[in-house]
């Protein structure tokens, strides 16, 4: 299992994580066993934002015998009522339903405590200014119950304002092709619907800066909703009218800026090696660019480059991929951030090497001008 370092938090986390909501739908000691296999394996992240007792008390079965080897985010504002799920900023509320968490997961800490669920303005203006709700998020963080503070969100204009508020460390939020067409929603139904506009192709420009702003201040994302609830492997009900696979959801992803794991969520031990096999498939198997770039309907087209990798191979070894990545963070800035120049002086190959041989870009499915770019990042870079 690789891993990857997530954001300022400098966390170590799993490229493939577990995301725990179908826990409560098995026998009890099912899906403990469920979670220890994947733990075995080398899943080391897992999100709880469920509030049911069977939910939390599995995970808390699960976990007890290496509770340092998990990193567990669990969410501020999940609270069970009545026997239902509520959604809450009442921190009495919210501090009945962490205190439970902690006893539950038999545990004094959470990794990454979640400002939970934000996709309205209007809640991110409550959570993000001081008052009772934040105020209890800074006291658990300040006696180390939680040790980071996180935001979990499928919005991508609250990603970005909370990435460059200076509040959160980390962002749990919905990465995937068809959520990525739309633009920004607070409304979590949208995403699922049946019929997408026709105009939508690529990802949203809302988006793209997201995540680009996501790398640039060093927030790391961790990812919900990879295969967008099941409709990904179904051509019927897919946007695109073609089906993926696992592995190349999880490979569109993981190539997003600052995405650091994939949080898969699992019924069954096969669901659990079918996610894995991302860690040992051929670049045939992950390639979501060229489905996606001949897809019937919606197809990802327009110069964007996704960092997909089709580029390769450079005859000079360019990481062209990275050099892209690169150069779309610096042109953000007015001037470009020493710390990025000097990740970029320390590839191997810069792109003033670049023959322009035009290879790369035969092979790129979104029709990037890749030549024209390595001669702009040269320039900008000043090799």
């Amino acid at each position: 299992m690789n891993t990857r370092r997530l954001g300022k938090t400098n966390l170590q986390v799993s490229e493939i994580g577990f995301g725990g909501e179908w826990l409560e739908r098995h026998e009890e000691s099912e899906s403990v066993a469920l979670l220890k296999y994947a733990h075995r394996q080398g899943i080391n992240i897992l999100d709880c934002w469920m509030p049911d007792p069977k939910s939390r008390d599995i995970i808390g079965k699960a976990i007890a015998e290496d509770r340092a080897g998990w990193i567990v985010q669990g969410h501020i504002g999940s609270t069970y009522q009545g026997g239902q799920y509520t959604r809450t900023r009442d921190v009495e509320q919210c501090r009945i339903a962490f205190e439970d968490l902690l006893r539950r997961l038999k545990t004094d800490y959470i990794d990454l405590g979640m400002i939970h669920y934000v996709d309205l303005e209007s809640d991110w203006e409550i959570v993000s200014h001081p008052g009772p709700y934040l105020d209890y998020v800074r006291e658990l963080k300040a006696k180390g119950i939680i040790r980071h503070i996180g935001l979990s969100t499928h919005n991508p204009t609250i990603a970005r304002k909370a990435a460059e508020s200076g509040l959160v460390e980390m962002i749990l939020f919905s990465v995937n092709p068809a959520f990525d067409l739309m633009p920004p929603t607070d409304n979590l139904d949208n995403y699922f619907s049946d019929q997408y506009a026709e105009d939508l192709n690529g990802v949203d420009p809302v988006r793209v800066e997201m995540y680009k702003v996501c790398q640039q201040r060093d927030i790391g994302i961790t990812c919900m909703k990879p295969f967008a609830g099941g409709r990904l492997f179904d051509a019927a009900r897919s946007p695109f009218g073609v089906a993926l696979t696992p592995v190349q959801c999880i490979h569109y992803a993981l190539n997003k800026p600052a995405v650091a794991s994939v949080l898969c969520g699992y019924d069954t031990p096969d669901q659990v090696d079918a996610a894995l096999a991302y860690e040992t498939a051929p670049d045939s198997e992950k390639d979501y660019a060229s489905v996606l770039a001949n897809a019937p309907k919606h197809t990802f087209a327009g110069g964007e480059c996704t960092y997909c990798g089709h580029c390769k191979p450079c005859p000079v070894n360019i990481d062209i991929a990275m050099v892209n990545k690169l150069y779309d963070l610096a042109v953000m800035q007015p001037k470009v951030p020493e710390s990025l120049k000097q990740h970029y002086l320390s590839l191997e190959h810069h792109a003033g090497e670049c023959v322009h041989c035009h290879g790369c870009e035969s092979r790129c499915p979104f029709s990037v001008k890749v030549a024209d770019r390595m001669t702009g990042t040269a320039k900008l870079f000043g090799q």
